[in-house]
C-alpha cells in the first residue's frame, strides 16, 4: 500500500491531483527531467518509479496499466522501449530529486526531478576469510570435549574416593581439591584456546 501523503492535496480535489501527477509523470518520461516545485517533485517520484517498474516487465498487462496514467502514445512507447529496458539492472531508485533554490516571485522551493541514466556498478564484496574461521572453529570442539572428560574423571575419582574411605570429611576435602584442579585445568585450556584464536 502506498504511504499516504501529508498535507493538503495538490490541486483542489483528488481527481485533480491524479491528473496533475499523470501530467508530471508524462512530461518526465518525455523530456528525461523537469523543473517543478519541491512538493510536486516529491509527490511524483513514487508514481514515476512505480510506472518504470511496470515498464521493466514489458508485458501487455503492464502496458495497459501504465496506459491509464500515461495517455500519450509516443511517451508510452518511449517508456516501454527505451526507459524500461535501460533500467533492467537497476533494482529501484530510478529517479533523482535535486533542490535548486527558491523561485523568484513567490519564493517557492524548486527542484529538478530526473531519470537516472547512469550505469549500475555492482557492489564490491570483501573476500571472506575462510582459513582463520576454520582455524578458530577447530579448537573449540576438542577443548569442550577435554573439559567434559576432565569433569567426568573428577566425578569418577570422587565416587571412588567415597567408596574406598568411610570418612566423609576426607572425601569432601578430596572432592573439593579435585574440583579446584579441574577448574584450573579448564581455565588453562580455555586460555590456550583464546590464544589460539587470537
Amino acid at each position: 500500500m502506498p504511504k499516504p501523503t501529508k498535507g493538503p492535496r495538490i490541486g483542489g480535489s483528488a481527481s485533480h491531483q491524479r491528473i496533475i501527477m499523470a501530467n508530471l509523470a508524462t512530461q518526465l518520461f518525455e523530456h528525461g527531467k523537469i523543473t517543478t516545485t519541491l512538493t510536486r517533485a516529491k509527490r511524483v517520484q513514487p508514481l514515476a518509479d512505480h510506472l518504470i517498474t511496470k515498464a521493466k516487465r514489458g508485458d501487455l498487462h503492464a502496458i495497459r496499466t501504465v496506459g491509464k496514467t500515461v495517455t500519450d502514445k509516443a511517451v508510452l512507447d518511449r517508456l516501454f522501449k527505451t526507459i524500461g529496458p535501460s533500467m533492467k539492472n537497476r533494482e529501484g531508485g530510478y529517479t533523482r530529486v535535486t533542490k535548486i533554490g527558491n523561485r523568484q516571485g513567490d519564493a517557492a522551493p524548486m527542484a529538478i526531478i530526473e531519470i537516472i541514466t547512469d550505469e549500475v556498478t555492482p557492489k564490491k564484496t570483501a573476500p571472506k576469510k575462510a582459513a582463520p574461521a576454520a582455524v578458530a572453529e577447530t579448537p573449540k570442539a576438542p577443548v569442550a570435549e577435554e573439559v567434559v572428560d576432565d569433569t567426568e574423571d573428577v566425578v569418577q575419582d570422587g565416587a571412588e574416593a567415597v567408596a574406598d574411605t568411610p570418612d566423609e570429611d576426607d572425601v569432601l576435602e578430596q572432592a573439593a581439591e579435585d574440583a579446584e584442579e579441574a577448574g584450573d585445568e579448564a581455565k588453562t585450556v580455555s586460555e590456550e584456546a583464546e590464544e589460539a584464536q587470537a
